[in-house]
């Protein structure tokens, strides 16, 4: 079948024409949200850490009819987070949304047995990137006629379970972050919120549930609604959590 068949008509394309960065764009959650983004309109900046799984993404959002510009970057290089902002801006001169996606689970263990480097790798990624991200591309989403960043946290924030040290304290500050920048932005034409996913079908989630039966579980493609949402121009929503396991938003 003709797969560009599956993209809209431009006059119901809720992205038509914004610019969206997604990190961990190259698979589950972040590789979802970036084909639902395709499809309406949006262009791409995909950001993952191997260039090989970045092309899968671009022919697929090729097929869909769609543009996409990759961008190879491991969030543990601080220095390179930092340059996006000025690379971006030199090309775009704004950035109409910021999707934080990409995070690692680190190990479930005691917190006696945790090494330093495993804590760092996760407070690293999960939450120091989320803050250099902020800082570099808060001066190009403000440039946007409606900037959006959207982040991806998890229950773990709240639900303080045993072996989860290092991961539940990375979402936890997260949101505390994110809920703070969104009140800095409370007066501009920025929106900041957070997704809590809940129990999806991912790699992550067969790595901390071995046991689980994944095929009981929603797919990413199936939670991807909220985040075009969020990402619309029209979107008024700030400094929330939407939780699209219990459907509640707080």
């Amino acid at each position: 079948s003709d797969k560009k068949s599956q993209s809209k008509p431009a006059g119901t394309q809720r992205l038509a024409g914004r610019l969206a960065l997604v990190t961990g764009a190259t698979r589950g959650i972040g590789r979802a949200i970036s084909l639902a983004y395709a499809r309406e309109g949006a262009h791409l900046i995909l950001v993952g850490r191997t260039a090989g799984a970045l092309e899968d993404v671009d022919d697929e959002i090729r097929e869909l009819g769609a543009e996409a510009t990759l961008l190879t970057l491991d969030l543990r290089k601080a220095d390179k987070i930092d340059a996006l902002g000025p690379t971006l801006y030199q090309r775009w001169d704004r950035l109409d949304v910021l999707v934080g996606n990409a995070g690692v689970l680190g190990p479930l263990s005691p917190l006696g047995h945790i090494s330093a480097d495993a804590w760092a790798e996760v407070i690293d990624i999960n939450l120091s990137a989320t803050f250099r991200l902020l800082r570099t591309l808060d001066p190009l989403l403000r440039r946007s006629p409606a900037g959006r960043a959207i982040f991806v946290s998890s229950g773990a924030a709240t639900s303080r379970q045993a072996y989860w040290g290092p991961y539940a304290a990375s979402k936890a500050a997260l949101e505390a972050l994110v809920g703070c920048y969104a009140n800095e932005v409370a007066n501009t034409n920025v929106r900041a919120n957070i997704v809590n996913p809940g129990p999806i079908r991912t790699r992550m989630r067969a790595k901390a549930f071995p046991g689980e039966d994944a095929a009981a579980l929603r797919a990413p493609e199936d939670i991807t609604e909220t985040f075009i949402h969020l990402a619309e121009a029209a979107c008024s929503d700030n400094g929330r959590i939407f939780d699209l396991k219990t459907g509640v938003v707080r």
